[in-house]
């Protein structure tokens, strides 16, 4: 069977790995360049070289046996270390955020830079609608994006999927990355929950990067949501404020600053459901039905996948029994 899955992020791949390891196709469409999402890595020239930068997702918690075996096997192929200063269970992709999920992907047929801009179905099956082309004849689809762009697609197919994505709400966050010159002489290389840094790093300390004085500061939803307008150099400049006064030391001007506004950073989530509606072949998954967090995204995706097999394989049994009784009957 063939399946088109719309997001190729760490919900998308999961739903894929779980098809494909069942037999079947799923070809995925993601309007980024590349692997990533929330597990992005941002690449940034400066007189001290490129320096890879992780400004999405900071970490994720490894403590299901299903993800524990994945990431296991990322860390025996060097690409994901723990992180113990986030925590016990925490992980980090390795030398960057995305290298995992680059490799997890290897495997599938991707179309990048594909915005979906509509599904349709008829007796042939599933059209992907893009920008610029059309991809048709899929058994199935699944929807594996941000719950305000999943709404739209699932709408014109299943209300019950549509009204579940409709009811999430998303809170955005303000992400400032800050190279500089030298090392700043702070005391510590993680902050958590001072005023409305949620989380700052030093970059370079964690498991396989370079050492360069870099820094991520992740603004809080509540405090992103007050700025939620205003420039990038402006969030800039109040965001090196904060890290200042957090950090206790006085800050030179960065040699290189920005901020990257996730609009959908933040997932208000809700309790775990399958969506999946096997009359239509239609599906959905995301962190929208996690609470934002990297492994119970991947925990749904995987989920979903294991449900579409079976319920391809029930379909199966059920045709091969009409078959023998016709012949039967016959």
């Amino acid at each position: 069977m063939r399946v088109a899955i719309v997001g190729a992020g760490i919900a998308g791949l999961a739903c894929a790995a779980a098809l494909r390891a069942a037999g079947h196709e799923p070809v995925l469409f993601d309007k980024a360049r590349g692997a990533g999402g929330r597990m992005s890595t941002r690449r940034i020239d400066t007189a001290q070289g490129t320096i890879a930068v992780d400004h999405g997702a900071t970490h994720f918690t490894v403590r299901s046996a299903g993800f524990s075996a994945l990431v296991s096997q990322w860390e025996a192929e060097g690409l994901a270390a723990r992180w113990p200063a986030a925590g016990r269970d925490a992980w980090i992709g390795v030398p960057t955020m995305n290298a995992p999920l680059k490799a997890y992907g290897a495997e599938h047929s991707i179309h990048w830079s594909t915005p979906v801009t509509a599904l349709t179905r008829s007796p042939a099956g599933w059209t992907v609608h893009s920008e610029a082309r059309r991809f048709a004849a899929f058994d199935a689809a699944v929807v594996a994006i941000p719950a305000e762009q999943a709404a739209p697609l699932l709408s014109l197919h299943d209300f019950t999927m549509a009204r579940a994505a409709m009811a999430i709400r998303s809170h955005p966050i303000w992400s400032a990355i800050f190279i500089f010159a030298r090392p700043i002489g702070a005391a510590t290389d993680l902050i958590r929950g001072d005023g409305p840094i949620t989380l700052a790093m030093r970059n370079g300390t964690r498991p396989g990067r370079r050492s360069a004085e870099c820094w991520v500061v992740q603004a809080s939803w509540e405090w992103s949501e007050t700025n939620l307008t205003r420039p990038a150099d402006q969030i800039c400049q109040a965001l090196l404020v904060e890290l200042a006064r957090a950090a206790k030391i006085f800050l030179p001007q960065p040699i290189h600053s920005n901020a990257h506004r996730w609009l959908f950073g933040q997932p208000s989530g809700r309790d775990p459901v399958d969506l999946w509606n096997p009359a239509i072949g239609l599906g959905a998954c995301g962190d929208w039905l996690a609470h934002g967090f990297v492994e119970a995204a991947w925990e749904r995706g995987d989920r979903l996948g294991c449900h579409i097999a079976a319920s391809f394989a029930e379909r199966g049994e059920l045709t091969s029994e009409i078959v023998r009784e016709a012949r039967s009957t016959g």
